[in-house]
């Protein structure tokens, strides 16, 4: 992969990091209010010498998607988002790379939501990237399907295609089944749906249509 990133995904993987360095001098500061928590009435929590009301706002379809919950949960992002985000953000190019990078993040977090709101009923927070990521690999598979992907603990070739239908097939097991429970991976599903939209869209496969098609 070259080192010469391009502007958005450069930006991205220094404002991630900014962000999660500010999260282990802040302590849980950053994620009462910036992680992504269910809707309904706020809940009130003990924090110091006071409580503190809890709960989602507008902001944190976004801001959610820049915390993260350790080491090991970041690495592995900007790992993804080094691999996959300068391929498909000169692709896209810059502008239309960053829509389609938010979008994901913003379908991922509304599919967490409705997952939490309908089925598993908890009080959480949701943090991290993977949403957005999961959305470039999409992406990825859909734009370059016979490029050999692998995954760091596989070490076996396969055309991106598959990676991508493979790696969606596991979450979606792994959802439906409630195992590796504190991984959201409806939201990681969410992201490939509002991934797959965004493209089908500006090909101008859809009944709503672009006003000008952006790709073939």
């Amino acid at each position: 992969m070259p080192l010469d990133l391009p502007p958005v995904t450069r930006n991205l993987l220094i404002a991630n990091i900014v962000v999660f360095l500010l999260q282990q001098m802040t302590g849980n500061v950053m994620l009462q209010y910036f992680a992504l928590w269910p809707w309904g009435p706020d809940q009130i929590f003990q924090a110091g010498q006071g409580l503190v009301s809890i709960g989602f706002r507008p902001w944190q379809l976004v801001t959610y998607a820049f915390l993260h919950g350790g080491v090991t949960h970041i690495l592995f992002n900007m790992i993804g988002l080094y691999m996959f985000g300068g391929t498909i953000e000169r692709t896209f190019g810059s502008r239309n790379f960053t829509i389609y990078y938010f979008v994901c993040a913003i379908t991922a977090a509304v599919a967490q939501l409705l997952v939490v709101s309908w089925f598993t009923h908890g009080f959480y927070p949701t943090l991290g990237a993977s949403g957005a990521i999961f959305g470039l690999l999409l992406a990825f598979g859909m734009l370059y399907p016979h490029e050999k992907v692998m995954l760091m603990f596989l070490p076996v070739p396969m055309p991106a295609w598959l990676f991508v239908i493979g790696y969606a097939t596991v979450e979606l097991v792994l959802g439906v089944t409630g195992t590796e429970a504190g991984v959201a991976h409806f939201a990681h599903l969410g992201g490939m749906v509002g991934g797959i939209a965004l493209i089908q869209y500006w090909r101008g496969k859809l009944p709503i249509k672009p006003k000008q098609r952006l790709m073939r």
